[in-house]
């Protein structure tokens, strides 16, 4: 009887926020810690981040992506899906720490699931403070895969305490402020680190990236490319 190999897993889209704050002179970005037993970065130190809902695409924003991170995101990719990410970073951040990048606003209908605790707040969420700035996709043989856009975002844009988690969700264990020179200490996955030293010289710079870095995993070898 020939062997048989359980399918590989699918690659999803997912969004991560990346939220700075500058209010204590140094900047500091928030992370949480992955719990012990899960099934993937388990014990790692991450962003707020996941895989999008179909809900997502259906999510009216208060503010749209600015114009270059709509183009660079919607490249080759089916259309609606830039929003779509912007909005899923904004219910993952919420999710998974309780804080609210959102503007005055009322929900046309009843909001999808997972959006109605954020609705009830009197917010719609907007994207006018993301900037992409970062794209990776998981390499084979991983338990799963996904295909993850990085956002950077001011705390400054938040609607609510910056210190406040007792929304959170029990996703991420000790949420807190981690100065940047200090995060790339912590227990951190491979792409995560990447990630922080690529923001750390973004920041540094002052400006918006002049292309965005992407780590192509979805063939048979990685590809480091940029998109303009």
């Amino acid at each position: 009887m020939a062997e048989t190999h359980p399918a590989p897993p699918p690659i999803r889209d997912a969004a991560t926020i990346l939220l700075v704050r500058r209010d204590a002179g140094a900047p500091a970005i928030l992370m949480g810690q992955r719990g012990a037993g899960a099934a993937f970065m388990p014990s790692k130190y991450v962003f707020p981040g996941g895989a999008i809902d179909p809900g997502d695409a259906t999510v009216p924003l208060a503010a749209p992506l600015a114009p270059v991170c709509l183009r660079r995101l919607g490249a080759g990719a089916p259309p609606g899906l830039a929003p779509a990410l912007a909005a899923g970073a904004i219910r993952e951040l919420w999710e998974e720490t309780g804080l609210l990048l959102g503007a005055p606003g009322s929900w046309p209908g009843t909001a999808p699931e997972g959006w109605r605790d954020f609705a009830e707040s009197g917010l719609l969420p907007t994207a006018a403070a993301l900037s992409f700035v970062f794209r990776a996709i998981t390499p084979p043989g991983r338990p799963r895969r996904f295909d993850a856009r990085f956002f950077l975002a001011d705390a400054a844009s938040l609607a609510g305490d910056p210190d406040d988690f007792s929304r959170a969700s029990d996703e991420l264990s000790h949420l807190h402020w981690v100065p940047m020179a200090e995060a790339r200490r912590l227990n951190l996955p491979f792409i995560t680190e990447v990630v922080l030293g690529e923001v750390a010289a973004l920041l540094a710079r002052g400006g918006a990236p002049e292309a965005v870095p992407f780590f192509d995993n979805s063939g048979s070898e990685p590809v480091f490319r940029r998109l303009d």
